[in-house]
């Protein structure tokens, strides 16, 4: 089923109104009290920020105005930016499969910000990096698989929600583990959320730990089983749309260094960089990651390393931009209530989700190897 829309001005006419109307007066709330912004996140799906990525790896699939759209939110609040990510991610799993059922029954409820959800493939990733173990172990049973196990940092998460996710099955006969990737309803029985918001920053995102209790999966939400080669088709697309948070955090950094040029600019032209040149580094990077953005079902591995060294540089960017936007503030970006710490903060949360600064450094190692 084909839900995908082609984003017209006035779709962005709205989710501008959204951002500045809506979003901006509440994002100290969102910061402070970690309020999730639901009603800002139905809203974008609303405008049609969710469905503009999902044609299907048949299709001509762009990612240009999903990254826009994300990066418009994470110019007001990076909290939001990762939401969008993590419901932009959900969609882009199920679009991205073959699977009839949930393109049908789900992905169109996700796309219209009427059913929230994102991620849950920080673990799986690092282990299939071999970073860490798999958190999730499963049997196969009739009709599908039973889930035992505890899933950390899922973010964008109501009780009603969806998240994609992988396990492991041992399999008779073989020395390794298959690994399964499936949609999850956290409504379903024996999962219980917990929320997890014991962070610096990012609190505002519904970031759950899952509890798993022989919970059942049935077949009609599986998404690759075998799932390595469905991780090969999304990863390109996974990776290079964090860069929409990358893009909105950075741009607004440079936005602040602007706003103090007048009465700070006497001082601030002995810092070692000034608004221009982390401005020259964020027009090239754009340039490159709209690029990337037309093709990202391409799964050679030249394209993949492009994609991640985007990806890496966005994360370097964002924190040497809020570094910056914090030393030209001053003072005033330094108060409780001050943008340029607030950024600051957000920024280094890109250089550490999965895939983290270090981790990006890996596989491009790996790749060159």
């Amino acid at each position: 089923m084909n839900v995908a829309v082609a984003i017209t001005e006035a779709n962005f006419e709205e989710i501008e109104r959204i951002s500045s109307n809506e979003l901006s007066p509440i994002v100290r709330k969102i910061d402070d009290e970690r309020v999730y912004p639901e009603e800002i996140m139905r809203a974008y799906g609303a405008a049609g920020a969710y469905a503009t990525h999902i044609d299907g790896p048949d299709g001509n699939t762009d990612l240009t105005n999903a990254l826009l759209a994300m990066a418009r939110a994470s110019e007001e609040c990076l909290s939001t930016g990762f939401c969008v990510w993590c419901q932009d991610t959900l969609a882009w799993y199920i679009s991205s499969s073959d699977n009839e059922y949930l393109k049908s029954h789900v992905l169109p409820k996700v796309a219209k910000g009427m059913a929230l959800g994102g991620t849950g493939m920080s673990n799986p990733l690092k282990a299939i990096a071999e970073i860490e173990p798999m958190r999730l172990k499963a049997v196969r049973v009739e009709g599908g698989y039973q889930v035992k196990g505890m899933l950390p940092w899922i973010s964008n998460l109501t009780e009603d929600g969806y998240f994609g996710t992988m396990f492991h099955v041992d399999v008779e006969g073989q020395d390794q583990p298959k690994k399964v990737m499936a949609i999850i309803h956290a409504e379903w029985e024996g999962i219980k959320l917990r929320l997890d918001h014991d962070f610096v920053a990012m609190g505002g995102t519904a970031t759950c730990n899952a509890q798993f209790r022989d919970v059942f999966v049935p077949d009609t939400f599986i998404l690759g089983d075998p799932a390595l080669d469905f991780i090969k088709r999304i990863r390109p697309g996974f990776v290079l749309l964090q860069c929409g948070m990358a893009a909105g955090i950075i741009k607004n950094c440079i936005d602040l260094m602007k706003q103090v040029e007048k009465p700070l600019g006497h001082i601030n032209q002995y810092l070692e960089k000034q608004p221009s040149d982390i401005e020259a580094e964020y027009n090239a990077l754009l340039a490159d990651v709209l690029e990337l953005a037309k093709t990202p079902y391409d799964q050679s591995d030249a394209f993949f390393k492009r994609v991640l060294e985007a990806r890496l540089k966005g994360g370097e960017l964002s924190v040497e931009a809020a570094h910056w936007a914090q030393l030209h503030c001053g003072a005033r970006g330094y108060v409780t209530n001050g943008a340029a710490q607030r950024r600051l903060r957000e920024a280094y949360f890109i250089a550490i989700v999965t895939p983290a600064t270090k981790h990006l450094r890996k596989m491009i190692a790996e790749l060159e190897a």
